[in-house]
This record gives structure tokens, C-alpha cells and sequence, in this order.
């Protein structure tokens, strides 16, 4: 009956606490009754999809009942958009390799496709990690078949290279791209001058951006022709390669282009971004802040550099808010701005060419008042609202859109999105390093020092866990009755 009484009391804080979730998309972390992370989802809607689980018992498949039955506790990321949960939601599940999910363990990714932009004659590569600065990635994609399939398509139609492709120099700037049956097959000339094929790599990229109507539209009118003549075989062949594109394209609109390369050369891109603003000089040193929290939580900020259109990542920081506790966007701007540029001036440092700020009329006006307040005259300065990628400026002049095909947009979205990954990749370490040590709370007799010197001496959960009670006496503060305590302890979660 106790335990019976315990369950309820953990069904009703359980309730309680997705009662009071957000309807914001994000990542949660299912824990059972030691602590332990048992399943990691990600959600459009975290308080929708939460409550699924503790509403519809009936309607669960076993695997998932399982995991219910066994959860007394969650805890949740909020993130902006399904994009950052679904990477986020990849990068836990790899971290703590929860024992209900089946996705993720085998550390693989979703597959993407790279473009290498700097290159002659650029390529069209499947790969599962961004590794590269200098090229231009789409994806992820969840199902692999399928783009391959459509990238085989595109070579057809585009008359662009695969990952298998073997061009020859034919010398004067001109390139034979196939020297096998492969150059009979194609609608395409075979060889080429570099501008001719950088013209196919163009309509292919549109393509891939989810501009592909056009395409779409004229494989159905043929799936249609052929099911007129009862060419079955052929209309069902058109039906799947449709599909195929509209999954595709739709997913790299769902997801997006992260970081965009810019095809037309990072100092054409500066320049280009001078003339939009109006500044005086190319901005060849620039930096970005973002702001990253949880729930007004684990508050911490990041700020990136690029250096002629290439990101400077020495010069790379990472802030926590020490001013105050709490969620307060404008003033945890304002803070590590002031810190910042109070130490550029302190060190006698030359300030960047150009802040950014990732945010709108609020951030930017937070981040004025910072250089205020150290009585500095700031840098131009703009922020980059999300919502409609308008560049907004501290001086009162009207909000500027620029072409999202425009090269000087395309950089500052590439500085902000790496300003925010950044500041994400700090939040996720400090989070994780707490979902670590909250497992020893329980523990009797383990005080927070013990709790940390433990968590240093053998560096994660996992590694404790396998520690004999004599190893575990070698830290500092752990007697052989607590280690033994400790061991007992260990074994039950």
C-alpha cells in the first residue's frame, strides 16, 4: 500500500508538471525512479505531445507502455523550431544512450548532402556530418533511399557530378565530366567550361532549396500521359520518383539550409553587405551575440567572430549570466555586451567593424545601452530578426530586407546561426552536467563537494557506477562506510 501511495503521489506531481508545460517545441527527457534518463523524445508542441504519453494509455505500443510505467519524473528543453530539436534531441540521445530509444544509438546522423562550393567543378556528396566551412550543406534528410534516388534524378536532369564522378581537364578551363557510358545517357554536354557547369549546380542548389514546382508538376503530367496509354509499369516508375522529390524537397524546406555557404565568395559577400549598410569600410572583422536558455535557466550567451567572411573560432567566447537570475532576454544582453567591450577597452584592443546582435528592435537596444553604460561609441550595429530576416538598426533608420538570394544577407545568417549554435552547444553541456550529478542527490550522506570530487575523480555516471569501493575511498571526503553506501546505492539505478 506505501508504495502503492508513492506511485500516486508521482502520478500527480507528473501531472502537475505537464499541466504546466510549455506549448513550445523542444526536447524531453523521460527519468525513472533513481533519476536515470530512460527515453529522449523531441516535440513540435512539448505540452501536447508530453501529455500523450499519461492520456492514452491504451492507444501506446508495448515498447512505449514499458517505458511509461517505469517514468516518475521528465525534464525539457525549449528550443526555437523542430530543426534545434531534432538535432538537439540527436545529441542527448548519443550522450546518455537512453535504454527505450532505438534511433540514434549507432552514432549516425541523418543523411545530408554537401556541395563543395570553392571547388572547379563542384560536386554533389551524401554525407552525415558538416565538416567543412567551405561548403554548402542540405538536409538533414530522414530517409536516405529516397535522396539518393532523387540526386541520381538530378544528375539526369541537371547534368551535374555525383559523389562517384571522375572529371577530366581537357585544358583552357574546360573539363570532360563523364568518360563512360554516363556521358551518353545524359541530356547534357559532356564537356564544359567550369562557368557552364557552375550555372547546373545553381538550378540544382534551387532545386534542393524546395524550389521544385515546375518539376513536380511536369513528372505528373507524364504519369498521367503514360497511364492514359496503360504504360502501367511507367506511370507507377514517374508516381515514385514524384513522391520521392516532393519528400525530399519538403524536408529541406521543413528543416531548412543551415549555414549557408556563400557560393559567390566571402569578400564579395563583405563588400556587398558594406553597400547594404551603408558603412564606411568593409566589416572584415564582425562579431555576434546570442542568448541561450532554458526556462530562464542555465542563462549563458555566446559570442562569434568571423574574419573576412570566415569564421575566427580562437576568438570564439562563451558567457553566463552573473547579474541576475532569471529570463530576461534585453538584459542578459546588455550584460555580456558591457563585459565584453569593457575588456576590449581595458586590454587596448581594436573593436570589431561590425556587432550583430541575433534579435530585433529590444536586443539591439539592449546592447546601445551596454556601450553606453561604459561609456564606449559603439561599432555600427544591427540585429537580425528572426521572424522576417530583417536587418535592424540601432540609428533609427527603417528596418532593411535584403534578397534572401543576396550574398550580404546570406553571411549575416551564417555569423548569427553559428552564434546561436554556439550558444546552444554551452547550454547543452551545462544542462547535461547537471542532469549528471542530480542522480547523486539521492544518495544518503553524499554532500554537493563529495557529489562533485566524485563526478571529477571519475568523469561521468557511467564510469562511477563500475568503481569498486576501494577506488571509490581514494577520493578525498569518501570513507569506506559512505563508499560502501555509495555502492549499494549505485546498483539500484
Amino acid at each position: 500500500m506505501e508504495s502503492r501511495s508513492d506511485d500516486n503521489a508521482n502520478a500527480l506531481t507528473l501531472k502537475e508538471k505537464v499541466r504546466r508545460l510549455p506549448r513550445s517545441p523542444g526536447v524531453y527527457l523521460m527519468k525513472d525512479r533513481g533519476g536515470q534518463v530512460i527515453y529522449i523524445g523531441k516535440a513540435k508542441e512539448l505540452k501536447s505531445r508530453v501529455s500523450s504519453y499519461f492520456r492514452h494509455s491504451r492507444s501506446l505500443t508495448p515498447k512505449i507502455a514499458a517505458m511509461v510505467n517505469c517514468v516518475v519524473d521528465f525534464d525539457f528543453f525549449i528550443v526555437r523550431n523542430e530543426t534545434e530539436a531534432l538535432l538537439l534531441e540527436g545529441r542527448l540521445i548519443k550522450e546518455w544512450r537512453p535504454k527505450f530509444n532505438t534511433l540514434f544509438t549507432d552514432d549516425k546522423q541523418f543523411i545530408q548532402v554537401r556541395v563543395d562550393m570553392l571547388a572547379d567543378l563542384p560536386v554533389f556528396r551524401l554525407v552525415r556530418a558538416r565538416t567543412t566551412d567551405t561548403a554548402r550543406y542540405f538536409g538533414p534528410y530522414p530517409h536516405p533511399f529516397e535522396v539518393k534516388r532523387t540526386l541520381n534524378e538530378m544528375r539526369r536532369r541537371f547534368g551535374i557530378l555525383l559523389g562517384d564522378s571522375c572529371p577530366v581537364s581537357l585544358g583552357n578551363g574546360r573539363w570532360k565530366l563523364y568518360d563512360d557510358a554516363r556521358a551518353d545517357i545524359s541530356t547534357h554536354a559532356n564537356e564544359v567550361s567550369s562557368d557552364e557547369y557552375r550555372t547546373r549546380v545553381d538550378a540544382a542548389c534551387a532545386f534542393l532549396e524546395g524550389r521544385a514546382r515546375e518539376w513536380l508538376a511536369a513528372l505528373r503530367e507524364k504519369m498521367g500521359t503514360a497511364a492514359a496509354a496503360h504504360d502501367y509499369e511507367r506511370a507507377a516508375q514517374l508516381r515514385d520518383m514524384a513522391d520521392a522529390i516532393a519528400r525530399t524537397t519538403a524536408n529541406a524546406r521543413r528543416f531548412g539550409r543551415i549555414s549557408p555557404v556563400l557560393s559567390g565568395g566571402q569578400k564579395e559577400a563583405v563588400r556587398e553587405l558594406q553597400d547594404a549598410l551603408g558603412l564606411d569600410e568593409p566589416p572584415r572583422t564582425m562579431e555576434c551575440f546570442d542568448i541561450s536558455h532554458i526556462s530562464g535557466t542555465f542563462v549563458v550567451a555566446s559570442l562569434v567572430r568571423f574574419a573576412d567572411g570566415y569564421p575566427d573560432k580562437a576568438n570564439y567566447r562563451r558567457f553566463r549570466i552573473q547579474g541576475f537570475l532569471g529570463n530576461d532576454d534585453f538584459r542578459s544582453m546588455k550584460e555580456v555586451v558591457s563585459r565584453r567591450y569593457r575588456r576590449l577597452v581595458d586590454e587596448g584592443r581594436e573593436m570589431p567593424r561590425l556587432v550583430v546582435i541575433d534579435g530585433g528592435a529590444g536586443q539591439v537596444s539592449a546592447a546601445l545601452k551596454a556601450f553606453e553604460s561604459i561609456g564606449v561609441t559603439p561599432p555600427p550595429l544591427v540585429g537580425l530578426a528572426k521572424r522576417e530576416e530583417q536587418i535592424i538598426f540601432h540609428d533609427g533608420r527603417a528596418p532593411l530586407t535584403l534578397s534572401r538570394h543576396s550574398l550580404a544577407l546570406r553571411l549575416v545568417q551564417r555569423l548569427r546561426d553559428e552564434a546561436h549554435r554556439f550558444a546552444n552547444t554551452y547550454n547543452a553541456e551545462l544542462r547535461s552536467k547537471r542532469l549528471r550529478e542530480s542522480v547523486l542527490d539521492e544518495c544518503p550522506g553524499l554532500g554537493s563537494k563529495r557529489r562533485l570530487a566524485l563526478l571529477a575523480q571519475f568523469g561521468s555516471l557511467a564510469r562511477l557506477k563500475k568503481a569498486s569501493t576501494e577506488e571509490l575511498t581514494e577520493v578525498p571526503g569518501i570513507g569506506t562506510h559512505l563508499a560502501q553506501t555509495l555502492v549499494t546505492f549505485l546498483k539500484t539505478i
